[in-house]
């Protein structure tokens, strides 16, 4: 069972979030405010957090960067009723993981969470090594590895490796994709995906008769062996 900070001003908006949090298994912990949410992060462990930006003493992006001094892997979700790409980047740059806009549908909250909580566990059971056939990712020093040669990659073709690597075997949609590693919407009538898909199945395939990324047709890209 996760136990879970939200750092929620509106009272209503908390107990809808907690309430149906409670019910999917998780342990929540609630706080008013900024000051309230770093005496509970002081007296406990928490496997994610959630803060809103819109606080009385101090906004949830100030205090995400705060956190990020002392702790930098607790996975952190912001909510915010402000939905433009500077708020969006801010938070992102502060050190948040994750950013959904106000309102929202539950479902989608509970889905983040499960990802945010998915990749949080891939990176302590793998001692932040991430492993697929000969392909070696690690996520301390941002140094992948094919065979043990090391590959140099751009920051967003990095972020796109340990995203397929997070997930092996696993359909990854355009869509998800422009999501977790953009953090945008994806456009149907863009091709920027699929360009640095290809960029990235470049750098890791070269010099290598087993392709690891893959096109499902109409549906996304898999990263899976054709061995």
């Amino acid at each position: 069972m996760a136990n879970i900070c939200l750092v929620e001003d509106e009272q209503k908006v908390a107990a809808f979030i907690s309430k149906g949090l409670e019910e999917q298994g998780y342990k929540i912990s609630i706080a008013n405010d900024g000051i309230t949410a770093k005496a509970l992060l002081q007296k406990n462990d928490f496997d994610l957090l959630i803060l809103d930006v819109m606080l009385p003493d101090i906004n949830g992006i100030e205090l995400c960067r705060q956190i990020r001094f002392t702790d930098t892997k607790t996975p952190i979700l912001m909510l915010t009723a402000l939905d433009q790409v500077q708020n969006k980047v801010s938070g992102l740059k502060a050190g948040a993981d994750d950013y959904l806009v106000k309102p929202f549908h539950f479902i989608e909250l509970v889905a983040r969470i499960e990802a945010l909580l998915r990749r949080q566990k891939v990176g302590e059971t793998a001692d932040h090594i991430l492993v697929f056939d000969d392909l070696k990712l690690d996520t301390w020093s941002n140094v992948a590895e094919r065979a043990g040669q090391q590959i140099a990659l751009t920051a967003k073709e990095y972020t796109l490796l340990e995203l397929f690597m997070s997930y092996p075997n696993k359909i990854l949609s355009r869509e998800y994709i422009a999501e977790q590693v953009w953090k945008i919407d994806f456009d149907t009538g863009t091709n920027f995906i699929d360009v640095y898909v290809n960029y990235l199945r470049k750098k890791i395939e070269k010099g290598f008769k087993n392709k690891l990324i893959h096109t499902v047709i109409g549906m996304g890209y898999i990263l899976k062996s054709d061995k």
